[in-house]
């Protein structure tokens, strides 16, 4: 259920509105990019980029822009380049050595369509048309360089080794391991969190939130990051691979530890929508618009896919 007092509508046409902006731009830039291209590699980037999902960083990023005071469709571009560096990590979280799965929000993954060669290069090739989107969104909303320059830094330290990379490195090492409730976290927070935090902050940033505003959507995307992640691990735990579009149980079969296997279910639950109080709760302090942030934290506490 969505945080109380927040319209369960007012998060759905939001990750509406976001899916629908995000997925036109990034099958534009797909076909631009395979034509720029070209070959094999062309092609498989393309596949990469076109890649369906819920784009639920898309919408936190125009919440976020939003919520501070941002009127301009120029931030889906921003919110662009988040899913790109998002469908990156997907590209390589599927590849052999890592997770090794074949299905991705319902087709197959990108190393069993290609290869995994193709597949490795096309993750590496996503960073680069990340940092295009970002620069060419920039433009459409008149930010400074230095802005640009700052909202670059965040994007690619969350989805580098002290965000995304190092949480996926911590996560494979953990394998076979039962670890303790703090180390978990310490991944998370990397692994998933980081990417969901910056989404957040780039919307301030991108809106000139004033410094109060954006440590407060900072704080509110680290909390929500975190309860995604642990929804993920009840779903995953719970979920048929249908509702999923990957396959399920895929933690189980990984010896991986996960907030259900030390919480419970209905633990994991509980401090999934624990934590998006918390997050909306640095929002009200801070005077944040809390209306479509508070009924996403709720959505991503409790969602089903």
């Amino acid at each position: 259920m969505p945080e109380a007092g927040f319209s369960v509508n007012a998060a759905t046409d939001l990750l509406i509105e976001a899916r629908e902006s995000t997925d036109t731009l990034l099958s534009d830039w797909a076909e631009h990019l395979q034509l720029e291209i070209g070959g094999r590699a062309g092609q498989a980037l393309a596949y990469a980029l076109k890649t369906p999902g819920k784009r639920v960083r898309a919408a936190l990023v125009v919440g976020s822009y939003r919520a501070v005071g941002g009127t301009s469709i120029g931030i889906a571009g921003v919110a662009a380049a988040v899913e790109t560096v998002h469908a990156y990590s997907l590209v390589h979280d599927d590849l052999p050595c890592m997770d090794d799965d074949d299905l991705r929000r319902g087709r197959p993954t990108t190393h069993r369509v290609f290869d995994v060669p193709t597949a490795t290069r096309v993750g590496f090739m996503l960073v680069p048309v990340a940092a295009r989107l970002l620069t060419v969104a920039a433009r459409e909303l008149g930010l400074s360089a230095e802005t640009l320059g700052t909202m670059a830094a965040d994007l690619f330290q969350a989805g580098g080794i002290e965000g995304m990379v190092g949480g996926q490195w911590l996560d494979l090492e953990a394998e076979g391991r039962t670890l303790a409730l703090p180390e978990l976290i310490e991944i998370h927070r990397g692994k998933t969190g980081a990417l969901i935090r910056a989404a957040c902050s780039l919307g301030g940033l991108a809106a000139g939130a004033a410094p109060l505003a954006l440590s407060a959507l900072t704080s509110y995307g680290e909390d929500v990051g975190l309860a995604f992640q642990i929804a993920d691990d009840v779903l995953d735990a719970t979920g048929t691979s249908e509702e999923l579009g990957k396959p399920a149980g895929r933690d189980a079969e990984l010896s991986k530890s996960t907030y259900v296997a030390l919480l419970g279910v209905d633990g994991a639950r509980a401090e999934a929508h624990r934590l998006a109080a918390a997050g909306v709760a640095h929002l009200e302090r801070a005077g944040v618009a809390m209306d479509t942030l508070g009924a996403l934290a709720g959505y991503i506490a409790s969602r089903t896919s």
